[in-house]
């Protein structure tokens, strides 16, 4: 058809850090609605209803009329195809498990194109839903067929396979409330929490607390037992065999009954319980020596009671699950297997992924329930008669919660039990009657000790409440409300920006701390530079905030990058704007259609956005655009120039603020009224002595940092143009 709708991406971006549109990662998408520009929503026959009915979840979109079905109504009103993009964009990620809610859509300068950005988690993820909402925004305006529900699955697969794990997240989640940054250092579950010499390191439920030595102890459930045993942590008797008719006569010696386990075994697999005569122990052994790694099987003594994941955090129990047993009921109909899925398999709790608290029962535990309904005189084709029980798993279901019922007596031998054993994060099996009464009390015992616990059954319980295992990670690895950040100075991109980066670099090693730099010269470490590749980039940041031995960093910003990848960082302690350009061409950005100053004025001003609370600007008082962003920050500021009669200056001043400027040739700090003079600029080098107000940015940013005066003025002193280049 000659006059049928179409909808182009231009450009699309993944801006990776604080960016023009937010403090988030986005996805930017530069979208071409070409006729539809002449066609908003409310003039497109049918349009709305097939969307509404595609995606009936909308209706929690608010929009900008900032009220549930805000959205609804601005497509009854009428809007543009662009807008109407995003959010089916935002829609698709949300069904598909990645919860977002941030978009934007602006009109660009040249007719019908605009400006289009949403969150998103996963840039993979995000470029398809992308691709996913475009498909489906035609096929709405087309009024042509449109699988959602395949497209939702599609996407939910991406989800599953690219983005953080739900332990993983869950504790990267309980960072971010603590305004803890971090980075992701692989494909998989590797997070760095923190940058420099602050982070930490997890994958999953394992920190970089977790000794190499720790975890092999625990993988060895023989020297486990032995060393629990040592220190007066209940375990039951136990040994270790290589053959069936080692495993009955270990029983024998035991006692009737026992359990028969791998020796390297995990999650239940190759499990047998309460095991009565030969028959059973040899069949038994012969599964466990098949699910494990065929090196060794331990039999060990049964310990009557339930099973129970405690879960420990340092030194404190923070999460308990309860296992229980799995029964079916015959009806006189159905045989074993229609059973377990009509009365097990059908409750929603159970599944094969990792969202469900309970596993669904087929195939992968298929050995372990054969010989559960051998010792019980069945196979899984029989028919139970009716209102008979049959038992078909005994241990495993370990995902009900019952944390405020455990017995301080208990929860002291399973710290003790992960202290032994050596891990900073356990998860520790044991079985007891009742979790609730002295472990005196009854019969009981320490099974095993995991390293890398999986964390699900107790954030997504089958029954009782979830517990926020996350913050407990995070306040082991981050106490004293530790923020995990190093002090980061940022600065923009100016004729001098260089020169400032340097020496305010230069002015925090001479203070004492290591320091990282990445500039248009290339990437430093302290005075050595070790890349001449210019480094205001993604990449060159990032090999500085994974780097564990400094102490600071510095980061000069151009605004291409912030317009093309976003700023390295999440927030700084330090942001320094020297400049905003009087001549738009020299900044080169006409392909991103920035056109005027207010646009280049959004670019500058992202910098001041991520200062911290606690952190400072730095501003050019001479220049009217850039005073106005004091308004913007959340900190403090220090304004520079070189008059004391500069308005903002006096002003300042006046209410008791930090200023730097030159009075008779010299640097001059004043706090308030108090007045610090340094070395007049004569004494300095001509490199430096020629940019006067680049020197005071770079001042003002080390008097921010709490440098002393007499450390600036040595450092000043010192500063070399030329660094020494250590290439590695």
């Amino acid at each position: 058809m000659t006059n049928k709708k179409d909808i182009k991406f231009t450009r699309v971006t993944y801006l990776r850090g604080p960016n023009i549109w937010t403090y988030r990662p986005v996805i930017e998408a530069w979208v071409d609605i070409g006729d539809l520009e002449n066609h908003p929503s409310n003039t497109l026959p049918g349009f709305n209803d097939r969307l509404i009915a595609w995606l009936p979840s909308l209706i929690e979109h608010r929009c900008g009329v900032g009220e549930r079905g805000g959205f609804i109504e601005r497509l009854h009103t009428g809007t543009w195809a662009a807008h109407v993009l995003e959010h089916i964009v935002l829609e698709l990620q949300n069904l598909a498990g990645m919860r977002t809610g941030f978009g934007k859509t602006r009109k660009a300068a040249e007719p019908s194109l605009y400006k289009m950005a949403f969150r998103t988690r996963q840039e993979q993820v995000g470029r398809a839903a992308l691709v996913a909402g475009r498909e489906l925004l035609l096929a709405a305006i087309e009024n042509t067929a449109y699988d959602v529900t395949a497209k939702v699955a599609e996407l939910s697969s991406l989800v599953d396979s690219l983005c953080l794990g739900p332990s993983t997240a869950h504790i990267v989640d309980a960072a971010t409330t603590r305004s803890i940054p971090w980075l992701r250092l692989n494909d998989g579950n590797l997070v760095q929490l923190g940058f420099g010499n602050k982070q930490r390191r997890i994958w999953t439920a394992e920190t970089d607390q977790t000794s190499a030595i720790a975890e092999s102890i625990s993988s060895d459930k023989d020297l486990t037992k032995s060393l629990l045993k040592s220190c007066g942590v209940p375990v039951p008797e136990g040994s270790l065999v290589h053959s069936a008719e080692e495993a009955w006569e270990a029983a024998q010696d035991i006692g009737l009954p026992v359990v028969v386990k791998p020796y390297d075994g995990n999650h239940g697999r190759g499990v047998s319980l309460d095991l009565k005569n030969e028959a059973d122990v040899i069949a038994a052994f012969k599964l466990a020596d098949r699910k494990g790694d065929g090196s060794a099987v331990i039999v060990e003594q049964f310990i009557p009671g339930n099973e129970h994941r405690v879960l420990v955090v340092g030194k404190k129990v923070v999460a308990v699950a309860a296992g229980e047993a799995a029964w079916v009921t015959g009806d006189g109909k159905s045989n074993i297997i229609e059973l377990v899925d009509s009365q097990i398999n059908s409750d929603p709790r159970r599944g094969t992924t990792e969202e469900f608290p309970l596993n669904a029962l087929g195939p992968q535990n298929g050995a372990e329930i054969i010989l559960e309904l051998e010792r019980q005189g069945f196979t899984a084709y029989d028919i139970p008669t009716e209102g008979h029980r049959v038992l078909i798993q005994r241990n495993g279901n370990v995902a009900f919660d019952v944390t405020d019922q455990i017995h301080p007596s208990i929860a002291a031998i399973a710290t003790l039990a992960a202290r032994v054993v050596g891990l900073d994060v356990a998860g520790v099996d044991l079985v007891v009657e009742d979790i609730s009464k002295p472990l005196n009390s009854q019969r009981g015992a320490v099974i095993e000790v995991n390293a890398g616990p999986g964390l699900l059954a107790h954030l997504k319980p089958a029954s009782g409440l979830p517990r926020p295992i996350g913050t407990a990670i995070i306040d082991h690895l981050f106490p004293n409300d530790g923020s995990g950040r190093i002090p980061i100075i940022g600065v923009t991109e100016a004729s001098g920006s260089t020169l400032i980066a340097r020496l305010i670099a230069h002015l925090i090693h001479v203070s004492g701390k290591h320091v990282g730099l990445a500039c248009s010269t290339g990437l430093y470490l302290d005075h050595r530079q070790i890349d001449s590749k210019n480094g205001i980039n993604w990449d060159a940041g990032q090999r500085l905030l994974i780097n564990r031995s400094i102490d600071a960093a510095v980061f000069e910003t151009s605004h291409r990058m912030i317009l093309s990848e976003g700023l390295v960082y999440d927030k700084c302690a330090v942001g320094v704007v020297s400049e905003i350009t009087e001549n738009l061409n020299t900044a080169d950005l006409s392909e991103f259609y920035i056109t005027d100053h207010d646009k280049l004025f959004n670019i500058v001003r992202t910098q001041i956005d991520v200062i911290l609370p606690s952190g400072v600007a730095v501003l050019n008082a001479a220049n009217p655009r850039i005073v106005e962003m004091a308004e913007l920050c959340d900190g403090t500021v220090i304004f520079y120039g070189d008059n004391p009669t500069l308005a903002a200056i006096i002003k300042h001043r006046a209410e008791g603020e930090r200023v730097v400027f030159l009075r008779d040739n010299t640097i001059v700090l004043a706090n308030g009224e108090q007045e610090t003079a340094l070395l007049p600029l004569s004494s300095l080098k001509p490199t430096k002595a020629a940019q006067p107000a680049n020197v005071m940015a770079a001042v003002a940013a080390a008097w921010a940092l709490n440098i002393s005066p007499e450390l600036i003025e040595a450092g000043l002193r010192t500063f070399e143009s030329n660094p020494k280049k250590t290439h590695y």
